[in-house]
């Protein structure tokens, strides 16, 4: 597995990873005939690869295999940050974490592997509370096995795009973090009154 270039620290892979885990939906890239296809999955990381499954009908599910080359993105919180939150003089700017990845995808065949594989990533995504438990004796998820792909990625180039206010003084740090987090949490409820 390639690292990132030497002028990163393994404190960034391990941010990196942390960004995986707490925001697994990743945007999967493969291109076909110079055409992007892009799908929105749940992806789990598990010893240095990405583990996720698709539906055979998904046009990008032919590309999910075969060695293919892959890019993947991970999205963290983001938000405007107003000059109003800062303590000194500054111009307005967008905070923002993102992953990229790339790498190499190979199809795994074994029902077994994809059942087992459903089931862990269940369990993964049920944290911390597991309110709910997918048994290997579930009918519905023996019945769907044939229409679900598993694939894993080989990760071959890490980047990791954190903006966070970095190069401000201390207090106007904690003050874009504040705001970061202020931010998210007020947006939601206001944004999914208008969608949903």
């Amino acid at each position: 597995m390639k690292y990132p270039p030497k002028h990163h620290q393994d404190n960034d892979i391990n941010h990196m990873i942390e960004v995986i885990k707490t925001y697994p939906l990743a945007t999967v890239i493969s291109v076909k005939d110079n055409q992007p296809l892009i799908t929105y999955l749940p992806l789990v990381y598990e010893k240095d690869k990405l583990i996720g499954h698709i539906d055979i009908y998904n046009p990008q599910a032919q590309l999910l295999k075969d060695n293919n080359d892959v890019t993947i993105l991970f999205s963290g919180p983001e938000c405007y940050i107003s000059p109003s939150v800062y303590t000194t003089t500054q111009l307005p700017t967008w905070n923002y974490i993102k992953v990229h990845l790339k790498g190499k995808v190979k199809g795994i065949e074994s029902k077994a592997a994809l059942k087992q594989s459903l089931i862990t990533m269940t369990e993964f995504l049920e944290a911390p509370d597991h309110k709910y438990v997918l048994e290997p004796d579930n009918p519905r998820l023996d019945r769907n096995l044939n229409y679900i792909e598993m694939f894993e990625i080989d990760i071959t180039h890490w980047e990791g795009k954190f903006k966070l206010s970095q190069d401000k003084n201390p207090k106007d740090i904690r003050a874009a973090r504040a705001e970061l987090m202020r931010a998210n949490q007020e947006s939601i409820e206001q944004f999914l009154d208008k969608v949903f």
